[in-house]
């Protein structure tokens, strides 16, 4: 009898958008679960910080500023990581951005930069990390979506359009790269509590509005998130492929 390995024993994991929010509770979740971790960004104090937080675990780390629109930029990011541990066994793609408001309000150039963000760098971050991953005949990626992708959100057009885009996305390369022992899945959370979403719902009556369409009655922590991104990395998980696991409290269950 086998039993399911929970651990990321040396893994080498990459996380876009690791410096804050939940990707750097991902980050840190991974490192605690046994990763390497290589977390990615935008803002380089904000990198150093978390990576200095990483080496508490004993794990190697490491930090790349980059923006996920960019193609050249993701193949340098996977040209360091490779030069600097030989393998690449896991991928979250969590960098991600959204704005709140009307779709009538929406400009050119927000939903471009939800788009490219969202939904293209996905593609582009996979796809530079698969040609490694097929040569190893091995490796994870999850992707981050979210409930947005499968139930419509007012005001987030081009946010739900993303992530629907995410769940399509996710199923294809799932579809594609089976055949080479590299799985594909992604994570679909509800309103999870960060600075930013309590910004955003510091109106009580707002929030409870929100909290009052998840059944299990609260907004869902970080750790939440990660404990489902850990599981589909691991080995755990390794008959689950193309899936699009909720992590939402039952909000899309009604």
């Amino acid at each position: 009898m086998r039993f399911p390995n929970f651990t990321l024993n040396s893994q080498v994991t990459i996380v876009t958008g690791g410096n804050k929010g939940i990707g750097r509770t991902i980050a840190l979740c991974m490192a605690q679960a046994g990763a390497h971790v290589i977390v990615t960004g935008r803002t380089e104090h904000e990198l150093q910080e978390v990576c200095t937080e990483i080496k508490r675990f004993g794990n190697k780390v490491l930090w790349v500023e980059m923006d996920v629109r960019n193609a050249m930029n993701v193949k340098r990011m996977v040209a360091q990581v490779l030069e600097a541990f030989g393998r690449i066994d896991v991928l979250v793609n969590n960098a991600g951005i959204s704005h709140v408001l009307p779709a009538e309000d929406h400009t050119e150039e927000i939903w471009d930069a939800i788009i490219d963000t969202n939904l293209k760098g996905v593609f582009l971050c996979s796809q530079a990390v698969c040609r490694q991953m097929i040569k190893q005949k091995r490796g994870s990626i999850v992707n981050m979506s979210s409930q947005a992708g499968t139930v419509g959100l007012l005001n987030h057009v081009a946010y739900c359009a993303s992530k629907g885009g995410v769940n399509l996305l996710t199923k294809v390369l799932a579809l594609e790269w089976a055949p080479h022992n590299v799985r594909v899945n992604a994570i679909a959370p509800t309103v999870i509590r960060t600075p930013m979403t309590d910004k955003v719902f510091a109106d009580k009556d707002v929030r409870a509005e929100m909290t009052a369409k998840i059944p299990l009655g609260r907004f869902g922590e970080p750790e939440d998130v990660a404990g489902a991104v850990i599981f589909l990395a691991s080995e755990a998980s390794g008959m689950v492929t193309g899936h699009v696991l909720l992590v939402d409290g039952g909000w899309t269950s009604r």
